[in-house]
């Protein structure tokens, strides 16, 4: 038996090996076949085995792997903050690089904390974030997340930061005031930012807010000198039929346009790491004109090899036009799951609803569809789905806790966005003998 060096985040148990990655599709060291229907955690956006995406990582590998930010600045970070700043809100033209979406997330707040003490504005500290709500590991990310079982263990460690409801139609009505009321409580002069998900993630199963929602949260942000960062690591790139979730609201006079947009996942499409901070060029110059310097260092910050690798990725969804295959094809994706959810079947029913937008789904399951009751959180009803999901060959993602804090099961479906018509079909046929064979457990252990 081989003997295994690595731990995983997930403890006890044996992971399949994967040697290959075509498309959609996982391969293992047994030659089992698994369909992404995540993209991982939703980042696989243009699908494994990209060989264009390889060779210009090798180009780049043969000509220069390596210099530090605070040096130098080298050709392929200038080239995507270009194209970055081609495709961002107008006014955001300034991107800092860096390796993942949790160190995007912390340095956009350390961003926001120096540019009002920059200003002479030293009392602004307080972060605004929205509960249910996730921005990463990190400490001041985690901070700002609302996930109560990490806090029960690192909670000693971590900053207070202010909580308002998370627009989430399935459960809460959208209150288009509580942000206005969080910042009026803790004293405006003392709120740095407010940070939020365009478009939800796994914490509320890809719930997508009122049209005006985001509108009223310029306005608000605006009224108070308080900073609007969004956090596009998940939903930025097309995920959501959009290149920026963000597009999907507007104000009268046009677009939403954050102060800070945060970038990962499919910046990079799981070529290699690297994720992104846009801002504008006031804040960078009230910095440069004050201090000097961003007080925010990384050493893989700027990297020339992962910045050939998302150059590489964005021509490849720019060529293929796949940010709207992502809206067209990611349409049908959800017709199929709602027309799924619909069917008169024991494991349908365990479906209270299916939501989303682009290629960025979730599906909420419930003991009641008519109260909405959750599972109670010993079920473990995701991780089972999950479990029983990869038995059958098809890779979902799961989320826990959502519908009180604790109690709340949900999977994503979140495929690349090269994902065909028949592996479509594929997933719902796989996803619903997987719900299937869960419905079934369920029933002959509460019987036994």
């Amino acid at each position: 038996m081989t003997e295994h060096f690595v731990f995983y985040r997930k403890l006890g148990q044996p992971l399949p090996t994967i040697v290959k990655g075509e498309g959609v599709w996982l391969f293992d060291d047994s030659g089992r076949r698994y369909l992404d229907a995540c993209g991982g955690a939703m980042v696989t956006n243009i699908g494994h085995g990209a060989a264009e995406v390889g060779e210009a990582i090798g180009r780049q590998a043969a000509t220069l792997a390596y210099v530090n930010g605070t040096a130098f600045t080298n050709e392929p970070v200038e080239e995507l903050a270009g194209v970055l700043a081609s495709k961002a809100p107008p006014g955001l033209d300034r991107v800092y690089f860096l390796s993942s979406g949790s160190e995007a997330v912390e340095a956009a707040l350390k961003l926001a904390r120096q540019y009002h003490v920059e200003r002479g504005e030293t009392s602004r500290k307080i972060v605004i974030a929205q509960r249910p709500g996730y921005h990463g590991n990190t400490m001041l990310a985690l901070s700002a997340s609302a996930r109560g079982h990490y806090k029960t263990i690192f909670g000693p460690w971590l900053t207070d930061v202010a909580m308002i409801d998370a627009p989430y139609p399935y459960r809460l009505q959208p209150d288009a005031d509580a942000l206005e009321r969080a910042i009026l409580e803790a004293g405006p002069q003392n709120v740095a930012a407010f940070i939020a998900e365009p478009v939800g993630g796994s914490s509320t199963g890809a719930s997508v807010p009122p049209p005006e929602y985001f509108s009223r949260v310029r306005s608000v942000c605006d009224r108070y000198g308080v900073l609007f960062i969004c956090d596009e690591v998940l939903t930025g790139a097309g995920r959501t039929g959009r290149y920026f979730g963000i597009e999907h609201f507007r104000t009268p006079a046009g677009t939403v346009v954050p102060d800070i947009i945060t970038m990962g996942k499919g910046l990079n499409g799981g070529y290699a790491p690297i994720s992104a901070v846009i801002t504008s060029q006031t804040i960078v110059d009230t910095i440069a004109s004050g201090s000097g310097g961003f007080m925010h260092a990384q050493t893989y910050s700027h990297h020339p090899l992962s910045a050939a690798a998302a150059l590489a990725v964005q021509r490849f969804i720019e060529k293929r036009d796949l940010v709207h295959r992502a809206a067209t094809v990611g349409r049908r994706l959800g017709e199929r799951l709602s027309e799924l959810a619909s069917e008169e079947t024991d494991g349908s029913k365990l479906i209270g609803d299916v939501r989303g937008i682009g290629m960025l789904w979730g599906i909420e399951f419930v003991s009641d569809r008519s109260t909405k009751a959750p599972f109670r959180r010993e079920r473990k009803l995701a991780e089972a789905i999950v479990s029983e999901a990869r038995d059958n060959g098809l890779v979902v993602w799961p989320n826990v806790g959502h519908a009180d804090g604790k109690n709340g099961d949900l999977i994503m479906i979140a495929p690349a966005f090269t994902i065909e018509e028949p592996e479509i079909d594929e997933l719902i046929d796989r996803l619903r003998t997987t719900l299937h064979q869960t419905a079934r457990r369920m029933y002959d252990r509460t019987h036994a």
